[in-house]
């Protein structure tokens, strides 16, 4: 693959996406060895993919076990998820990072136009601790995109950030870890009508669980807006999605979100309730056809919601896995 395929990927008609996800599902059976063994073991004929339904979706847990990469290569960059100590770690190894940032900056754009027109404040406590977050490396650019010189991360500064907030009514996102969301919402209430708020998920123990509805009604009161919105996106992919409110999610046009039955993994659904398999033409180097653990709901139009996680981690399938 070559520069002039990254562009023809990101750049895509929605008439394209199918021969574009065919061409690279081609070239990542010849070059991804985890893949090739993956489809064998399945005794896929790679000649017999003619459309996106005859395309295997690898299971999001060899990321765990194998490298995940398309032929040798030294990675620009390795994001690894988080977990506790005694859990093992998904590695994504990215062997051109600017792929990424190409991605990442044209998918919001698209959605919420140029980042240099914001300000913009990563509230992301425990990411920010830890090394090799594809999401702070993500927030990172977007703020030394904007140059806002208010742009910027802060940790458990919460008097400092909400000074920062209601100082000034210049066009702002704040995007955070729910947890930190939270936490902060507790200690204020306060109107933000010129501010983004973007939630990323992610409570993992911090505190106690609460539904989408429960979390966005409770931070939409405290900041004074209307709608909070969000981002899917994992370690494992170089694509996100967005949401602009009520946990309706929308991905770029080199995204796409495919449900699968939770007892059949080969059986694919269009619409109504499924696990979330996602295709990331973004992916060149590692899989563009990920088989993830989240629960999710397919609207007619492509946009979904994820609904939960998969209460077994181990999926049908993923005996197939080799060593």
């Amino acid at each position: 693959m070559n520069e002039a395929f990254v562009d023809r990927i990101l750049n895509l008609t929605p008439g394209e996406f199918e021969a574009a996800a065919i061409d690279l599902f081609h070239f990542q059976y010849q070059a991804n060895n985890i893949y090739r063994a993956y489809v064998d073991a399945l005794r896929r004929n790679p000649a017999d993919v003619k459309s996106l339904a005859d395309i295997p979706f690898l299971p999001i847990q060899f990321f765990k076990s194998h490298k995940v990469v398309c032929g040798e290569f030294e990675p620009q960059v390795r994001f690894e998820s988080s977990g506790t100590t005694q859990s093992v770690n998904s590695q994504h190894l990215v062997k051109d990072v600017s792929i990424y940032e190409k991605s990442f900056r044209k998918a919001f754009e698209l959605f919420y136009g140029d980042v240099k027109e914001y300000r913009v404040i990563g509230l992301l406590p425990s990411y920010l601790e830890r090394q090799h977050s594809s999401l702070v490396y993500m927030v990172k650019d977007m703020i030394e995109q904007s140059a806002h010189p208010e742009s910027g991360f802060y940790l458990y500064e919460h008097d400092k950030l909400k000074d920062v907030l209601t100082g000034s009514h210049d066009k702002t996102l704040l995007i955070g870890v729910t947890f930190g969301l939270l936490d902060f919402a507790d200690q204020y209430t306060m109107q933000l009508p010129n501010t983004i708020i973007m939630e990323t998920g992610g409570m993992k123990g911090r505190r106690e669980e609460w539904t989408r509805e429960e979390v966005h009604s409770f931070l939409s009161e405290r900041f004074g807006v209307s709608a909070i919105h969000s981002e899917y996106g994992m370690t494992e992919l170089l694509s996100q999605a967005y949401s602009k409110g009520k946990g309706i999610f929308q991905c770029p046009p080199w995204m796409k979100v495919i449900l699968r039955d939770e007892n059949d993994p080969f059986d694919f659904k269009t619409s109504g309730a499924g696990v979330m398999n996602v295709v990331d033409l973004a992916n060149i180097y590692s899989s563009a056809f990920i088989a993830t653990e989240d629960i999710g709901k397919l609207k007619e139009d492509g946009r979904f919601e994820v609904l939960g996680r998969l209460d077994q981690s181990a999926l049908r399938g993923c005996s197939l896995m080799v060593s």
